[in-house]
């Protein structure tokens, strides 16, 4: 379990926020930087970002009762919630937005942008074990060795578990594209 600087664990400070929203502002605060930093990659300008990024953390304190603990970190979820809210925002325009200053040889980056939030839905619905291990590895950047230890489990138990995860996202990606 992740304990905090002040010597509380992660799960108890999002249970009490359950309990009292207002003690949600503290659990904005620790992950409000990595939220922002998350969504402002991944759109045109800074008021689109602060616009998402606002968006983000209303609709996480008006699901915040329905958050059920799962041992991932609450900044997961919030980045969960991130991805959605720009996907939903890039379906809605027809395309990813186009970034200033782009040039019309760099329209690549339209569907790397697009690629990027379908990769992150998709994640959402993997395996709950397959999906813990592509978040701590990728998002958190945590070696095998150090999930293993984490999940009581073996390093080869890992990879298949990576290697299953990546497989399953390969074919899910290649049938969004067909």
């Amino acid at each position: 379990m992740k304990v905090l600087d002040n010597g509380v664990d992660e799960h108890s400070r999002i249970a009490a926020a359950q309990q009292d929203p207002a003690l949600f502002a503290e659990l904005y605060e620790r992950n409000f930087d990595r939220v922002y930093a998350y969504v402002a990659r991944r759109v045109p300008t800074r008021q689109d970002a602060e616009d998402v990024t606002s968006e983000v953390f209303h609709e996480a304190l008006r699901s915040l009762s329905q958050f059920e603990w799962r041992g991932l970190p609450f900044a997961a979820w919030l980045l969960g919630i991130a991805g959605k809210r720009l996907a939903n925002r890039w379906r809605k325009n027809g395309h990813a937005p186009r970034f200033a200053g782009e040039e019309p040889d760099e329209i690549g980056m339209e569907s790397s942008i697009e690629e990027t939030a379908l990769l992150s839905q998709l994640v959402d619905e993997l395996q709950p074990d397959q999906r813990l291990v592509i978040q701590r590895r990728f998002l958190e950047q945590k070696t095998l060795r150090e999930i293993a230890q984490e999940l009581g489990r073996s390093e080869g138990a890992i990879k298949q578990l990576q290697f299953r995860a990546l497989q399953n996202l390969r074919e899910k990606m290649g049938k969004r594209y067909v």
